[in-house]
């Protein structure tokens, strides 16, 4: 590291004596009696220099909106069977599907060459240039999501909806992965409920595209046919964000030519390398693929994602036709399923900057699924009072997507390398979208109105698997406490933002600490 990058960053408890010559300005107080109790102050107070602030803002410019947007026309053209089903899809394409059961398979099918293609695609991204990776699969899947209109049976919904899941396979895990090259991980939580937010957007804009689609009189060959409308309407955005992204999404921070030369790429790599290190563009370590593959903690990553998956795909899939046995119309409960996303998207976002601060991620993965299991508890138990069920609607988009967009950023750190990172996040990405399929599945149509029969109870299912995804948010906290309390005692503290060498070791590294 070079003597200009360590003038940079300076410590409280590491700046020189000529320090106290520095103008007040940048000179940071003693903590106050308040602050000290404070639990949102962070243990370690530092000094960030305007050159890294001035860096950071320049990601959050270029990078940020580029990966949301894309995020939210991912989410959006593979959400919008939810809003298609209520403008006369299975109708005109399923024979009027009176039992619910094709439009679950079309629905689920998406997730079956999703979960197959993650792990490879991950893996693979990270031999070509991610603005390449990441452009091209977003024109890939809004192809997919475009010919869905011209479809006219179940064959040619199930094969552009496959497409889809390829395309997105090579979309999703790959982001986090991106991500960890420019922000560090006291800065990652944050930029990921950004992320992740925007598919709580993407429930809420799609459902007042749907509305408004759904009200048009529409001619010619679309007239009585909306839902074809939809698929064109959100499919074209993600075609030329795709072409947009190929130009102008940045490279690796040691490749790309946004940084400038000298002291800004330095300054760039380095925080790349703070508390983990780096490996040669354009190569994989297959050790850390068979350690990932080894890992349990990846395992019970997976068994969280399962549950919370489950839950995701019911409601993003499910959620306007929930709303309908409230007794609302078919238009209106298109527009009700807005609010309940934009909570989502608020929660997740201040539970991130908790997290953030706290640097802690276990606690609030928990607590968001508590949140989403008293929301199911709420839909079973109260079967007449419609706000009450409203509100645990809210409940449960809020608690699912606080808790999978912390635990995404959990894992984008605590896998140590960036191999075992591009292996192991799919990995229990994968595992936890097979609760996708069983999503799909929860809310057949002969269920309603409360979705509860005397041989399945598809809201219980969804309320067991919440508790038992923070069940094991907890053991996955006290495991990684755990390790870090033996490590220290044994090796002693390490400074946060030192390189440290994960070649061999990945995250079982002596100098490596995880995120509790």
């Amino acid at each position: 590291m070079s003597g200009s990058i360590k003038d940079l960053k300076l410590h409280d408890t590491e700046k020189p004596e000529h320090a106290s010559s520095v103008d007040n300005a940048t000179k940071l107080p003693e903590p106050t009696s308040w602050q000290k109790l404070n639990p949102f102050l962070r243990r370690e107070v530092e000094y960030v220099p305007p050159a890294e602030r001035a860096l950071v803002r320049r990601y959050d410019l270029r990078i940020m909106p580029i990966a949301c947007l894309l995020y939210l026309f991912a989410f959006l053209d593979r959400g919008n069977l939810g809003n298609a089903r209520l403008q006369g899809l299975p109708q005109d394409t399923l024979h009027g599907d009176p039992t619910g059961k094709l439009f679950d398979w079309v629905n689920s099918v998406f997730f079956f060459s999703y979960i197959l293609c993650q792990v490879p695609a991950t893996i693979l991204s990270k031999l070509f240039s991610p603005k390449i990776w990441l452009g091209c699969a977003a024109i890939g899947w809004s192809i997919c999501s475009i010919l869905m209109s011209t479809t006219f049976n179940i064959a040619g919904l199930i094969v552009c909806r496959i497409g889809l899941g390829v395309f997105e396979a090579g979309f999703g895990p790959a982001v986090p992965l991106y991500l960890s090259f420019f922000y560090t991980k006291a800065e990652l939580g944050l930029r990921m409920a950004y992320w992740f937010s925007f598919a709580a957007v993407a429930g809420a804009f799609g459902g007042v595209l749907a509305f408004a689609i759904q009200q048009a009189n529409l001619i010619g060959g679309l007239h009585g046919h909306n839902w074809k409308l939809l698929f064109i309407v959100e499919g074209i955005p993600a075609f030329c964000l795709g072409i947009f992204t190929i130009f102008y999404l940045p490279d690796r921070p040691e490749t790309t030519s946004y940084i400038k030369d000298g002291a800004e790429r330095e300054l760039a790599v380095e925080r790349m390398n703070r508390g983990t290190q780096a490996e040669v563009v354009g190569s994989v370590n297959k050790s850390h693929i068979k350690m990932a593959l080894l890992d349990w903690k990846v395992y019970v990553g997976g068994v969280i994602y399962f549950g919370l998956n489950a839950a995701l795909a019911s409601i993003s899939a499910f959620l306007p036709t929930i709303i309908t046995t409230f007794g609302f119309t078919k238009a209106n409960a298109q527009l009700l399923t807005v609010p309940p996303y934009a909570c989502a998207a608020v929660v997740l976002t201040l539970s991130a900057w908790v997290s953030d601060r706290l640097q802690t991620r276990g606690i609030i993965c928990s607590v968001s699924s508590m949140v989403a299991g008293i929301g199911y508890v709420l839909l079973i138990t109260v079967p007449d009072n419609v706000h009450v069920r409203y509100f645990g609607v809210f409940c449960i988009t809020s608690g699912t997507y606080t808790h999978i967009g912390t635990i995404i950023a959990w894992f984008a750190h605590n896998l140590g390398s960036e191999s075992k990172k591009a292996t192991g996040i799919p990995m229990f990405m994968a595992i936890g979208q097979c609760g996708s399929v069983l999503g799909s599945h929860l809310f057949p149509t002969t269920e309603g109105p409360r979705y509860m029969c005397a041989r399945r109870f598809p809201c219980l299912v969804s309320c067991a698997l919440q508790f038992l995804a923070a069940i094991c948010a907890i053991i996955l906290s006290i495991a990684y406490r755990t390790k870090n309390n033996h490590r220290d005692r044994v090796y002693g503290r390490p400074d946060p933002d030192e390189k440290v060498d994960v070649s061999e070791l990945a995250d079982d590294s002596p100098g490596f600490r995880y995120i509790p």
